[in-house]
């Protein structure tokens, strides 16, 4: 069975992918563990923006003063020893990540200006990544901001970084645009190598007890994986930056799912964490086992089968499934 993907240019032994996590790729040992249980590619843990200013007077007077001076409190923000390694370490891990396995090691930025990520993305290339994820984590909270601005402001970072590395580039992206399909053509145009379909916007909590806001991690579940699967099934054949498929996939149906919807790669990261690295072993087995019962020889003719342009009837990524659900759903 030929599990063999290509993803950003990059040929990988299947399109099973460690997500961008801190617990699943800060340890050199657990990339090597994903190496061993056979993870084509690992996407290492995102170095957040607010990091490559961390250094600077202004923003560490930002971080620990007058934390309680207005509502959206500052306090929020993690200390800076709660970071994960700084700038330099990241590059050292980088480094170090590529000096022990022989997968594909993407590095990951997370931020929200295209100045603030330029200098250090080549900084990145010469530590040997293979590859770079930016992870765009923008929530537009100025009432004066157009949605046109927003959308511009992705297109910048992305002709920012493309502009400064050789590097494959893909992009992390939310759902929350007024056409997707418009805006991942932009994004295609302005050269991602790769899109990342979708961000999962972790939601603040409030502490009754403690009054105070606080952040929440809930891990996906399968259910999640609807959405993303439906935009690569539409976009499949429409552009040419590949597609990776992230959250919810969680078992060897849901990876399949998503290859046969369009998608280049497959993105772990909540089942490995509840259910350990070596998981993908499994998922990988289950995979080759239920395409080689129905009759698929390759990932490659298993991929796009079930796309929108392939599909028997393309409506049903529309609103015709929408309509379907509501009138054939009978309750119990």
């Amino acid at each position: 069975m030929d599990l063999r993907t290509t993803y950003m240019g990059m040929t990988l032994r299947n399109p099973l992918v460690v997500s961008a996590c801190g617990p699943l790729s800060e340890d050199i040992g657990n990339i090597k563990r994903a190496e061993d249980a056979g993870a084509g590619a690992v996407v290492l843990y995102s170095l957040f923006e607010e990091q490559l200013h961390l250094e600077s007077r202004e923003l560490d007077h930002y971080l620990t003063q007058g934390t309680d001076s207005f509502a959206e409190a500052l306090s929020y923000f993690p200390e800076p020893e709660q970071f994960h390694l700084g700038p330099e370490g990241y590059l050292n891990h980088i480094h170090s990540a590529k000096q022990a396995v022989g997968i594909p090691i993407i590095a990951s930025l997370n931020g929200t200006t295209a100045g603030g990520w330029t200098k250090f993305a080549k900084q990145i290339e010469q530590a040997g990544a293979d590859a770079l994820e930016l992870n765009i984590y923008y929530i537009p909270t100025d009432t004066k901001l157009s949605g046109a601005e927003v959308e511009q402001t992705y297109v910048d970072i992305v002709k920012a970084v493309k502009g400064v590395v050789a590097i494959p580039v893909a992009v992390k992206l939310s759902p929350f645009f007024n056409n997707m399909a418009n805006m991942a053509k932009r994004l295609d145009d302005a050269g991602a190598d790769a899109l990342v379909l979708f961000n999962r916007f972790y939601q603040p909590d409030i502490d009754l007890e403690e009054l105070a806001v606080q952040p929440s991690v809930i891990l996906s579940t399968p259910q999640a994986l609807r959405l993303p699967m439906r935009w690569i099934a539409i976009l499949f054949g429409r552009i040419d930056a590949d597609l990776a498929a992230t959250s919810g996939i969680h078992h060897a149906p849901d990876a399949l799912k998503m290859l046969m919807a369009g998608a280049d790669v497959t993105m772990l990261c909540s089942t490995l964490l509840a259910r350990g690295i070596d998981y993908i072993r499994t998922i990988e087995t289950e995979m080759s086992h239920w395409m080689e019962e129905h009759w698929y020889e390759s990932v490659h003719q298993l991929k796009g089968s079930l796309s929108q342009m392939r599909c028997p009837d393309p409506s049903t990524f529309e609103r015709a499934q929408y309509m379907r659900a509501l009138t054939t759903y009978k309750p119990a």
